[in-house]
């Protein structure tokens, strides 16, 4: 499905005319190790584009990991959320959908900054603040029994994602329907539909 552009606007391209100003920004990012170079999926090779699958590149990136891949839970994947609304309104941004699902983001955002990856990183990056703070809560105190499983994660999120601009209002509008409804139903609506 393609929704709107990679494509920076008049990036040494004298013979191009300008882009229009984005209306917005569909930016993604998946969690930490769960969609590594070489995946059955295919993966996305930094500025070489979609690649086929390689279980060799895929066994090769799994043994280079620093910790688990990383799977939110609910309560994490709300906490995800709100941040990321936060962070929104703090900045003056308009959200128009966010939903994280267990092991990827989508965010619908329309700012004055014109860089998509500055957004997903400063997105990235409070997220991960958020998320240490609810680890290191529900860890509770430190003790000298602690475990390795009572440290906090460092890596949260994979080291790239996405960012297209959305340049006109059927993309945008396509984009917030794809966000909102297109994933996986969260289970707190699964289980409210059940009879």
């Amino acid at each position: 499905m393609s929704f709107g552009s990679n494509r920076r606007k008049n990036r040494g391209r004298e013979c191009e005319p300008p882009q229009p100003e984005p209306l917005a920004y569909f930016l993604t990012w998946s969690t930490y190790g769960t969609w590594l170079p070489g995946d059955e999926r295919g993966w996305v090779s930094y500025r070489r584009g979609m690649q086929l699958p390689d279980p060799i590149v895929e066994r090769e990136a799994k043994a280079r990991m620093k910790e688990n891949a990383c799977r939110l839970d609910h309560e994490e994947r709300r906490l995800v959320e709100s941040t990321i609304a936060d962070h929104c309104r703090a900045r003056g941004w308009t959200l128009y959908a966010v939903n994280c699902r267990s092991n990827h983001v989508h965010v619908v955002v329309a700012a004055t900054v014109h860089d998509p990856k500055t957004m997903r990183e400063q997105f990235k990056a409070w997220c991960t603040r958020r998320l240490k703070e609810l680890a290191e809560a529900r860890r509770g105190p430190i003790t000298p029994q602690a475990t390795s499983g009572d440290v906090v994660r460092e890596k949260w999120w994979a080291e790239r994602g996405s960012g297209l601009y959305l340049n006109d209002e059927e993309s945008l509008e396509a984009v917030i329907d794809y966000v909102q409804l297109a994933q996986d139903p969260p289970r707190d609506r699964q289980q409210e539909e059940r009879p």
